[in-house]
């Protein structure tokens, strides 16, 4: 069968999605893509302009798979000729109702307003509604009746049992396996200090304050550990991270983005503890990344990370505040835990090798029927 996957902020995460599913997936998957620049305009004009080129161009598509930055109702509004017949999945990647905003926007309430709006109808719109956690599934269908009740009247608040009827999760393929083959011949060296790690963006909502007041206390506190700070950074980096590569001096061992995925893979394997801290997650492939290279896991009892780890291990591995986080923390510096199988092998689902077979059936029964499945 032929897919076409509509993405109009082509870039990062978005980007590697698509394009690892188009190489993995037995079906044939056209890319139909705009630049990963502008956000906001790309959720107003990217369906103007997607539509355009669809309807212009020689796509001849069985299936419909569009990202959530797509305006689902205005592309299908104007490739009706085409689309009319053809069965639409909306991925979730974010979604822009309970996406934490930084509040020196520009009127960030209303703003958010509008954007969740595109969200919820494309929602509407959509055969079927895939989220990339069961976290997110529920955030989403939570906030929905408390957003549409803002508005003044004909609220329309049955429709939320609509998406959610149509509403299933279909986790983040990721192409863990590249990651072995930088995946180094010799153990790691435990006569060295514990590597602790961070991969995340270098933004507000991962929380780098808590991290590294952490790191602070327990470096005053004496303990041996060296800190790898990798991740992207942006214009308005927090400038706590300006202040612990001060702070912190030697200790740390690398500061900034790694320029290649073969750079990066090697930190991972490296790396010993992956304590994370951020407000915000719908997913996390970098946390996902490091524990499947037998990164000891310190995550939060919150936002989709419990998924990530067998049942049996959350009380091991999950942490329930600030001080929680610090005492796991320094007892895992004192007592080193050393690689665990049971995570790596829980956490290799989510390879593509595994997870493009789940996209395909899904897919490909979505194509037979036209129209949405039940939820599995």
């Amino acid at each position: 069968m032929k897919i076409c996957l509509l993405e109009p902020f082509h870039t990062g995460s978005h980007a590697t999605w698509a394009e690892e599913y188009a190489r993995y997936s037995r079906h044939h998957v056209e890319l139909l893509t705009l630049s990963g620049r502008r956000w906001k305009w790309r959720m107003h004009g990217g369906a103007v302009t997607l539509a355009r080129q669809f309807m212009s161009g020689d796509c001849q598509a069985d299936l419909l798979l569009a990202s959530d930055m797509l305006d689902l109702t205005t592309f299908l509004a104007l490739t009706r000729e085409k689309s009319a017949r053809l069965p639409t999945a909306l991925y979730f990647h974010e979604n822009q109702l309970t996406y934490p905003w930084s509040p020196n926007g520009v009127n960030p309430v209303q703003q958010r307003a509008h954007y969740a709006f595109i969200n919820y109808t494309s929602a509407l719109a959509a055969d079927a509604v895939l989220f990339n956690s069961r976290y997110h599934l529920e955030v989403f269908t939570d906030q929905l009746p408390q957003f549409l009740k803002t508005f003044p009247d004909h609220n329309e608040l049955e429709s939320v049992e609509l998406i959610k009827a149509k509403s299933q999760v279909l986790p983040l393929g990721l192409d863990l396996w590249r990651l072995d083959k930088h995946r180094p011949e010799k153990p790691k060296d435990a006569a060295k200090p514990p590597l602790i790690l961070w991969n995340h963006r270098w933004e507000y909502d991962k929380n780098p304050d808590e991290f590294f007041r952490a790191l602070y206390q327990l470096q005053e506190e004496g303990l041996p550990f060296e800190v790898a700070v990798l991740g992207e950074s942006y214009r308005n980096c927090p400038p706590i991270f300006a202040e612990a590569q001060q702070r912190l001096g030697e200790r740390i061992i690398q500061f900034g983005y790694a320029e290649d995925f073969a750079d990066y893979g090697r930190w991972l394997w490296r790396a010993n503890i992956l304590p994370v801290t951020s407000n915000h997650d719908f997913f996390g492939a970098s946390v996902v990344q490091a524990i499947y290279c037998h990164g000891t896991p310190l995550l939060p009892r919150r936002l989709a990370y419990p998924e990530h780890l067998p049942a049996a291990m959350h009380d091991r591995f999950l942490y329930n505040d600030f001080d929680d986080l610090l005492s796991r923390l320094r007892e895992m510096l004192k007592n080193p835990v050393g690689e665990i199988g049971e995570l790596r092998s829980h956490i290799a689902h989510y390879d593509w090798q595994e997870m493009v077979r789940r996209y395909d059936d899904l897919f490909a029964i979505m194509a037979t029927e036209k129209r949405s499945i039940p939820l599995s």
